[in-house]
């Protein structure tokens, strides 16, 4: 399965007014494995950048002055693209934006998203798990002890980065092994904190690790499997889990 985690930053919050993509960054996921193979470019959205977008990702209408427009990178863009499933944060923004592109272009090639790939919201898949709680990425880190340090402002491809770590963390299960009941109070508090964070933090595997065996059931074992489910559903008369 081949994923792309993608963010990206934008001269202000809405498409439908204007507003254009200065910034993309991928990172490339193949059966939940990072390739190392990562698309970023920064774009001239032939426009202004509003102040309050600069605010949150400093990125000026000075330094884009020299860059590319969408035009000129759609096909890189795309192509890296085409085909995966997307995992994007609030992908309803960012799938908006890339869009809107999109539509300018008046392309027979690239038409939208949705064309050309699948799509995965992770935020929408956090309110899941975690519903009535706050889910930006900032909290997911935290509660996921993924490492933000460096995400002083807002970067697309340092944000992917960081994204593609929270949804694996997010995904593959437990995450606190040692410290299950503990809230962590006391004089070793500290130290028990530290311990609980090493546990949850993420362990990058070579690149050129074996693909992992994936064991199927046997036609004999869907039967037995499927034997029990009738038992089950006759002895309670609905199912209880």
């Amino acid at each position: 399965m081949r994923q792309v985690v993608l963010d990206t930053e934008t001269t202000g919050l809405d498409p439908k007014t204007g507003h254009r993509i200065i910034e993309i960054g991928c990172v490339e996921l193949i059966n939940r494995k990072l390739t190392g193979r990562h698309y970023h470019q920064y774009i001239n959205p032939e426009r202004e950048v509003d102040d309050g977008a600069i605010e949150v990702h400093g990125i000026t209408n000075e330094f884009l002055a020299d860059k590319p427009v969408f035009a000129q990178i759609a096909d890189e863009f795309m192509a890296f693209c085409e085909g995966a499933e997307l995992v994007i944060h609030n992908a309803p923004f960012d799938v908006g934006f890339i869009n809107a592109e999109l539509k300018r272009l008046r392309s027979p090639r690239w038409q939208s998203v949705a064309a050309h790939c699948s799509v995965l919201d992770t935020l929408a898949l956090a309110r899941e798990k975690h519903p009535g709680q706050k889910n930006n990425l900032d909290v997911l880190c935290k509660r996921y002890f993924v490492d933000n340090s460096q995400r002083d402002l807002h970067g697309a491809l340092l944000d992917a980065e960081i994204l593609a770590d929270v949804y694996l963390v997010m995904t593959g299960g437990q995450t606190d092994l040692a410290l299950a009941g503990n809230d962590g109070s006391g004089d070793d508090g500290e130290e028990k904190r530290e311990q609980q964070a090493e546990v949850g933090s993420i362990r990058r595997l070579s690149a050129d690790r074996a693909p992992l065996n994936v064991v199927r059931a046997s036609a004999d074992e869907l039967g037995a499997h499927e034997e029990m489910l009738a038992l089950l559903e006759k002895s309670a008369g609905k199912h209880f889990w």
